[in-house]
């Protein structure tokens, strides 16, 4: 992190979105809003690898976001803090408000990722 901002108390907030900016974590903590879930559902509702959703359930449990309730011999994943549904859930309002304007970011937003993909992909091939 950038010297200016040290010891000014954003250190928290920046991991926390950090945590809520990956996609794959984005995804999981939305379908954990409407509920407990195993590791298993998580894979088939989100069309990936086990291995990806358990590093990720692990990550969001580490940042105290989820957490694991055993029921026999399974684990069922649920948001830690109902605060976190009212933050996606504003999260939601402010992207209606805004429009297209994050998704057209040139830093962040759609064309980047794609500009980046693309220059990943040309780089492996």
């Amino acid at each position: 992190m950038s010297e200016m901002y040290a010891g000014d108390g954003l250190e928290p907030a920046v991991a926390l979105f950090r945590s809520l900016g990956d996609p794959t974590r984005l995804a999981i903590l939305r379908t954990l809003a409407s509920g407990e879930a195993r590791v298993g559902t998580l894979v088939g509702e989100l069309g990936l690898a086990q291995s990806t959703v358990s590093a990720h359930i692990a990550c969001l449990k580490d940042c105290g976001l989820v957490v694991g309730r055993i029921e026999g011999r399974k684990v069922l994943y649920s948001l830690a803090q109902p605060e976190l549904m009212d933050m996606l859930a504003q999260a939601e309002v402010l992207l209606a408000v805004t429009g297209n304007a994050v998704d057209l970011c040139s830093t962040y937003g759609s064309a980047q990722a794609a500009a980046t993909s693309r220059t990943t992909q040309d780089s492996v091939a």
